[in-house]
């Protein structure tokens, strides 16, 4: 039987998060990350995290944007969104372009490349 490697799979308890979805059902999805303590009650030492969320649709399929929001309730977080997205696209954008210019661009990434036909 081959041996499966992984990393360590141990749960942080002490670092745990509740995680709300927000969205518009057009453009954003907001997660707010919402600290909790091993029982489940809110942990109110700690900070909310937003991420926002959107798609770009490519030749190859929909590809995820992400991005951390800087803000400290929803409605920053709302606005912070286009901003964060324009970014984090640029930024894939800009992997994207590294990538293609690599010599070797596509081996051994995990970039999935369209199917071709066999020549005959």
């Amino acid at each position: 039987m081959t041996e499966i490697k992984h990393d360590d799979f141990t749960v942080d308890k002490t670092n745990l998060y509740r995680e709300e979805t927000i969205t518009d059902f057009k453009i954003a999805s907001l997660k707010i990350l919402c600290p909790i303590n091993i029982d489940g009650t809110d942990d109110e030492s700690r900070s909310k995290r937003y991420f926002g969320e959107t798609q770009m649709i490519s030749p190859e399929g929909p590809v995820p944007v992400r991005s951390m929001l800087q803000a400290t309730n929803l409605e920053e977080a709302i606005d912070a969104f286009p901003k964060a997205m324009e970014k984090a696209l640029a930024s894939l954008v800009e992997q994207v372009k590294q990538m293609q210019s690599k010599p070797n661009a596509g081996r051994g990434s995990r970039v999935i490349k369209g199917h071709q036909k066999a020549s005959a």
